[in-house]
């Protein structure tokens, strides 16, 4: 996304969604019992940043751009979380764009020498490379399609992803938030918002998912998986950024309580991520 008035607009929709979800007990201000909404409205938002009601209103429309000081305090008042402050910093310029994707390096020396399940996810979450471990846990991404082989659209699509993590939802929602981070800034011609056409396509009872103006750094989280033998298993997920421009993230599952396994074979797709 290029065009001033898309970020404009993306940023106004965004801190919309965060002011309905701050309530007035949450900025100490007292509720009234004929409120009709649970979050606040403009012109408390306006008043606890220090700006006019149709300024923010304008801001909120897309109409207006904002200094970086008035946008901090606006933050501040929709109690934005460091992810979400960054979000909206960088939806309103004031964040160092993201570099150019370097030449992708070969990271699969690196995969292979994991003893536990791993892979490298470009940014939009699409399986760029994975281990022997990774393959024989989850159902193998070289039986998947190229256009498929999206982590976030398996989990919320693929049965078979599914019998692996039943409990899928809590997983994809984090992972969702983390992918919106870049999503929003994409153009639309990306491969992220390739992805969120998909998600909206065929899973579209879950579109307050994609609709979702929520973002956060993935956290790392247990998750039980279940093993090829049928037995559920523990794994902690970490998420490792890696080293170079837009070259996408590692996502390491280490078993919890147990010793890892030995090292696996080399597997690798360049995939269209």
């Amino acid at each position: 996304m290029t065009d001033p008035v898309a970020f404009r607009r993306e940023l106004g929709g965004f801190l919309r969604a965060h002011r309905e979800r701050v309530t007035p007990a949450d900025v100490g201000l007292p509720g009234t019992p004929r409120r009709r909404t649970s979050g606040l409205r403009r012109e408390e938002v306006a008043a606890l940043s220090g700006v006019s009601v149709a300024w923010y209103t304008w801001l909120e429309q897309g109409r207006v751009d904002t200094s970086r000081q008035v946008l901090d305090a606006v933050a501040r008042t929709l109690r934005l979380d460091a992810a979400a402050h960054r979000h909206a910093l960088a939806l309103a310029g004031y964040a160092a764009p993201d570099a150019a994707p370097a030449a992708p390096s070969d990271h699969q020396p690196l995969l292979d020498a994991l003893a536990t399940p791993a892979a490298l996810l470009a940014p939009s979450l699409d399986l760029r490379a994975w281990n022997a471990p990774y393959a024989a846990l989850w159902p193998d991404p070289a039986r998947v399609p190229a256009d498929r082989r999206n982590l976030l659209l398996l989990l919320a699509t693929d049965p078979a992803h599914q019998r692996v993590l039943p409990d899928w939802e809590p997983l994809a929602t984090d992972l969702y938030r983390h992918f919106r981070t870049r999503a929003d800034r994409e153009p639309p011609a990306s491969r992220s918002h390739e992805v969120t056409a998909l998600l909206r396509a065929e899973r579209p009872e879950l579109d307050a998912w994609w609709s979702c103006r929520s973002v956060a750094d993935f956290a790392p989280r247990t998750v039980t998986l279940t093993t090829p033998g049928g037995d559920p298993r523990p794994y902690a997920l970490t998420l490792l950024l890696a080293p170079e421009p837009g070259g996408g993230a590692f996502l390491v599952h280490t078993p919890v309580g147990a010793e890892p396994s030995a090292p696996g074979r080399r597997r690798y797709a360049g995939g269209s991520a």
